[in-house]
């Protein structure tokens, strides 16, 4: 990564903050990334030391902490001074091109809207994580930042999803399906089949519908959802992830010829852990905003940030948030849409438990 290319990255959300946060900075800028940690200057600074500093990590007082139990909005505008809200006016201000925090997720998305601000043409952002595909990572959009949209939002979703995937984990013309009960156009809500309609005329890979059972095929490498929908899914693979590898667990121990038949696997299911390991990537993106806006888990350790930092410099070296701007531009015209930029609407915010980003 180009020393340019500066990440904002909130210390002092998280569970483990601000030592785990702390350490993944310093890993991150290790790998040559700029980061700019928010918090409480005196204690940045210990922690800092405790790693034996960086040279390419700015420390910004900020001495204020929204706390997971704060209401998102009221906390963002009553603490202009916290670390997370600082994180994301580093953005607006032009000295850092993303942002980054493993605290309250209403608080990120609340002050990356507020404080960021939208692109161009973007009604509603939404929230993008990467699933495990079966030949390389996917993109869902979106898990959860709306619980209600309407046809043109997802048209946005799937030019901003299409745009992230292939910009930050570098899928060459992504096909994109639109989730829905069934593969035939004719299938869905009112909603699917008018937004198919809308995605079919757009300037992307529109494969057509696709049903939750081909999250992880990668048949699609960008799928598309209101947030509600996407947010059921997300939460649906996880629980059968979560059950999945436990059953495999205790299958392995069950006797002395599964505990041998567990050794001789164990290479092979590495592999499978580490792909669906959620610190891989580190956090979900809210695309929309007038920069990149990372939500990290509650529970994120020092590669979960190393590696969400990491990410969100590779996303701002390539210009994604320009480029979702272009493809926004030219998506308004196959769809002759209105700007309806000024239409300023906080969404609502459903908390997705994804594995790699939210609380």
């Amino acid at each position: 990564m180009a020393a340019a290319v500066t990440v904002a990255v909130d210390a002092m959300g998280g569970d483990r903050a601000p030592s785990e946060i702390v350490a993944g900075a310093v890993d991150a800028a290790a790998d040559g990334t700029a980061v700019a940690l928010c918090g409480p200057l005196a204690q940045l600074e210990q922690e800092l030391a405790a790693h034996g500093g960086a040279e390419s990590i700015e420390l910004v007082d900020a001495p204020d902490v929204i706390d997971f139990h704060d209401e998102p909005a009221q906390a963002v505008r009553s603490k202009p001074g916290s670390s997370l809200v600082t994180a994301c006016r580093l953005v607006k201000e032009g000295r850092a091109g993303a942002a980054l925090s493993a605290g309250s997720t209403g608080a990120m998305l609340a002050s990356s809207l507020l404080t960021i601000g939208r692109i161009k043409r973007v009604v509603r952002p939404g929230i993008a994580v990467v699933l495990p595909g079966k030949s390389g990572p996917n993109v869902l959009i979106d898990a959860g930042a709306n619980a209600e949209t309407k046809a043109e939002n997802l048209l946005q979703f799937a030019v901003m999803g299409s745009t992230f995937a292939e910009q930050v984990l570098g899928i060459s013309s992504p096909r994109v399906g639109l989730l829905s009960i069934g593969e035939e156009a004719t299938k869905g809500s009112s909603l699917t089949l008018d937004a198919h309609a809308l995605l079919a005329a757009a300037p992307i890979d529109f494969a057509g519908n696709c049903e939750g059972r081909d999250a992880l095929r990668s048949e699609f490498r960008v799928i598309v959802a209101d947030g509600f929908s996407g947010n059921v899914l997300l939460k649906g693979l996880e629980g059968a992830g979560r059950t999945l590898f436990e059953e495999l667990r205790e299958a392995a121990a069950s006797s002395t010829r599964a505990k041998l038949g567990g050794l001789l696997l164990r290479p092979a299911l590495r592999e499978v852990a580490h792909r669906h390991d959620p610190d891989t990537y580190g956090g979900a993106y809210l695309l929309g905003v007038r920069g990149l806006s990372v939500i990290a888990h509650g529970s994120s350790g020092r590669r979960a940030i190393r590696n969400a930092i990491l990410y969100a410099a590779r996303g701002v070296q390539s210009g994604v948030v320009e480029r979702m701007e272009q493809g926004l531009a030219e998506a308004a015209g196959s769809a002759d849409l209105q700007d309806t930029a000024s239409q300023h609407t906080v969404p609502v915010v459903v908390q997705p438990e994804n594995g790699v980003s939210q609380q």
